[in-house]
């Protein structure tokens, strides 16, 4: 089985909290441990304009299930949360000492939970001092509060430069990197259809490798754009790059008995030592989907790794 990490950006919004349980319910029985959200989630899809549904079911479902709390580990993010309902990213409340510190209490106690295991910057923010950034997420690894640190959608010299930071300090800096990553990439310099996701480039895979960082990779089913004829792929994938990888997906998929989305995770955590998609569905069968990945061949990978 691929290590992923259960998305859960739709909790307790598009999915409904007794879906959202089912989901992780099963994910936790096949053996699944991180489940990756945001306290922004998800602001966009509810009548409030601000974030912290996700959080909140997932606080509910770890009270109800006492007996696996042990069992999972929580990912979470600070950055983006609305601090004006409806208004963003004018009032996203950004990354400074203060946004940090009041972010981590907020999504602790929508968790239910006195700590979080991975807790990531979930974007940059350039205008609050990287060193403020970096000293007040530290903070929260030395009371105790959060396990880990990532950086999300981050340029790769901004993480160095704030590992650097930490370093050199002798505090707790991002051992942890996300990116938007799949099989399929877009046209070089095209805007993506999202707002402000981040693509991982070949820097970021060199990085991160190098330095022996996770990487976790957001989107990589492309909304499930693989498997759907209902869900077309953006635009920004049209290319003839795309026909040439899709031939090569099809004939991987064929040659496996796998699905499309399996080969895809299966290629992506390979990619590097460290490595966890983040799959975010809404049906217990694509749940299951994704859990029944398991590695590819060598010469297989080939074949994938060659259509270019």
């Amino acid at each position: 089985m691929i290590d992923v990490a259960l998305g859960a950006m739709d909790f307790g919004t598009r999915v409904d909290e007794a879906t959202s349980f089912r989901l992780l319910d099963c994910f936790v029985e096949r053996g699944g441990e991180w489940i990756d959200t945001a306290n922004c989630y998800s602001f966009w899809a509810d009548a409030s304009g601000v974030g912290g549904q996700s959080e909140e079911v997932i606080g509910r479902w770890l009270t109800s299930r006492p007996q696996l709390s042990d069992r999972v580990r929580i990912s979470t993010k600070v950055r983006q949360q609305p601090t004006t309902p409806h208004v963003w990213p004018e009032s996203a409340e950004g990354l400074s000492a203060e946004a940090i510190q009041s972010a981590a209490r907020a999504s602790l106690q929508r968790l239910r939970r006195e700590h979080v295991d991975l807790y990531w910057a979930h974007a940059e923010d350039r205008g609050v001092p990287l060193q403020e950034t970096v000293e007040a997420l530290a903070a929260l690894c030395a009371d105790g509060q959060v396990g880990r640190l990532g950086a999300s959608n981050h340029a790769v010299w901004r993480v160095e430069r704030a590992r650097h930071l930490a370093t050199d300090r002798g505090l707790t800096g991002f051992t942890a990197l996300q990116y938007r990553h799949s099989y399929l990439f877009p046209r070089p310099w095209a805007p993506l259809p999202d707002a402000g996701h981040m693509l991982l480039t070949p820097e970021g895979l060199d990085y991160a490798t190098s330095e022996d960082l996770e990487l976790w990779f957001y989107t990589p089913l492309l909304h499930g754009s693989y498997v759907r004829d209902d869900r077309p792929f953006p635009e920004v994938y049209d290319h003839p790059g795309t026909t040439k990888r899709l031939t090569a997906l099809d004939r991987v998929a064929r040659e496996t008995g796998r699905t499309r989305n399996q080969v895809v995770l299966a290629w992506l955590s390979a990619l590097a030592p460290h490595v966890r998609p983040i799959v975010g569905v809404s049906t217990v069968s694509q749940l299951e989907e994704a859990m029944d990945t398991t590695d590819l061949a060598i010469e297989t990978r080939h074949l994938l790794d060659e259509a270019i």
